[in-house]
């Protein structure tokens, strides 16, 4: 099927930027967007801060492609939707908008993206899909606790997400 990822990564990475070690992040060193934890687990290593500061957009490109971008099928999924799952899925995890996904199409919520949770995307409206992802995020970072710390740029980030979402679907 299609292939829109490096286009999806590209946008990801201006909305992760670089190199961050918030006191308040649950997610404590990362860069591009790559936590120390998922860059240790995917190169089974102990980087350092200086490595971490070190990684390059080569290095986490298969993390990113892996561990999100196929993990959610976003091949299979329509142009503009898979930006909007593959966005939030780096930002909260597969298994959330995999789950958000499916109650979306009303398929079972496992979490994770199969061949009937597919055919029931199909089956609906990609346009009503991103505005319902983009709610169900909205929703989600609300009722988080440090959303008074990151709230602001969590909320942009949804919205860009979105509206560059639906100009993916023309």
């Amino acid at each position: 099927m299609k292939e829109n990822f490096t286009k999806c990564l590209d946008m990801l990475l201006v909305h992760e930027g670089g190199f961050s070690s918030h006191p308040n992040d649950p997610g404590g060193l990362t860069n591009f967007g790559v936590t120390k934890g998922v860059y240790d687990d995917y190169y089974n290593v102990d980087a350092s801060e200086e490595d971490m500061r070190g990684i390059t957009k080569a290095d986490i490109e298969p993390i990113y492609k892996e561990c999100y971008w196929d993990r959610c099928k976003s091949d299979n999924l329509a142009s503009g939707l898979d930006w909007a799952v593959f966005d939030w899925s780096v930002n909260s995890g597969s298994g959330r908008v995999a789950k958000a996904l499916q109650k979306a199409v009303g398929a079972v919520q496992d979490g994770s993206i199969g061949p009937m949770t597919l055919r029931r995307v199909d089956q609906h409206d990609p346009r009503e899909l991103i505005e319902y992802l983009y709610t169900e995020r909205d929703t989600f970072y609300r009722s988080l606790g440090t959303f008074e710390s990151f709230g602001k740029g969590w909320t942009r980030r949804n919205m860009e997400t979105r509206e560059q979402a639906l100009k993916m679907l023309a």
